[in-house]
């Protein structure tokens, strides 16, 4: 573990949709984020169902934005994005950057969209550690089933420039999983999945097509899949950890970004699960003294 840097959990979360009955992990956590769509009809009593889950939620603090079903809250004391700070009580100083955005092939289809192909600004500076979006960057995490990719390609620009240490995000649910990106070493002009990314070094974590059958997979492997995703079901999270010292893959900062969607309404096989995920943060003792 790197001086000055402090161990810090992360539950994270998102399409919940007032979903009732989701299992929530009990295991305690620093930080619990969730990326947006607490309900499906954006209705009060949706809204009270996501508030009793997130009650259930063991972290000292709760981080929640909207998503497009919230379109009730698509108003101006609901809009604002950008960048907040938090200091910890393990210590750590976190600074995200949130926004609830997504875009659409009509502007006016949902909540807190845009025009599908219309600038949309994100402004990301260096120093957040943790983006926060409702939607996925264009090109990780954001195939739909027909494979579409659904990102927004202005979202991946920003953080492909910020190179933060985690981005967390949702809405695109057969996009489930998580992929340690490393970044190429100079950005882009105009940064894309395809310039801008180290694909060689760059870590699948785990992925829908990792814990379910595919169409030509071997007996051995189907096996293997099926005992992944029924210890997934027994635990009821996916966990990873990527420190400095203690894990094989530990984020190096301005190298690496963890890419977390974290979409945990599927169909009805249930497959998708919340994710745990161990990151280091600087201490904020630290920080002030600098």
């Amino acid at each position: 573990m790197q001086r000055n840097a402090i161990k810090t959990s992360f539950l994270i979360l998102s399409d919940t949709h007032a979903e009732k009955g989701l299992a929530i992990p009990s295991i305690p956590v620093d930080v619990a984020i969730h990326c947006g769509d607490l309900t499906e009809e954006s209705k009060l009593h949706e809204f009270q169902t996501s508030l009793d889950l997130l009650r259930r939620v063991n972290a000292k603090l709760k981080l929640v934005i909207a998503g497009n079903h919230d379109f009730t809250l698509d108003k101006t004391a609901f809009q604002k994005k950008g960048t907040h700070t938090f200091n910890l009580q393990n210590g750590a100083k976190l600074t995200v950057y949130a926004s609830p955005y997504t875009p659409s092939l009509e502007a006016d289809d949902w909540g807190f969209q845009y025009k599908r192909g219309e600038h949309h600004e994100f402004n990301i500076t260096n120093d957040v550690d943790v983006v926060i979006t409702h939607g996925p960057p264009n090109g990780v995490l954001d195939r739909a089933v027909s494979k579409q990719r659904l990102g927004c390609e202005d979202l991946f620009a920003a953080v492909a420039r910020a190179r933060p240490k985690m981005h967390c995000f949702g809405h695109v649910h057969s996009g489930w999983g998580a992929k340690l990106v490393a970044w190429r070493e100079v950005p882009s002009e105009k940064p894309s999945h395809f310039s801008d990314i180290n694909n060689g070094e760059s870590v699948s974590v785990e992925s829908l097509a990792s814990i379910l059958p595919g169409k030509w997979d071997a007996e051995d492997v189907i096996r293997e899949k099926e005992k992944r995703l029924g210890d997934l079901r027994r635990i009821g999270y996916r966990r990873t950890s990527h420190c400095v010292g203690d894990d094989e893959h530990p984020i190096k900062v301005g190298s690496n970004t963890l890419f977390v969607n974290a979409a945990i309404q599927g169909h009805e096989d249930g497959t998708r699960f919340p994710w745990v995920v161990d990151i280091e943060l600087l201490a904020a003792v630290s920080l002030e003294r600098d």
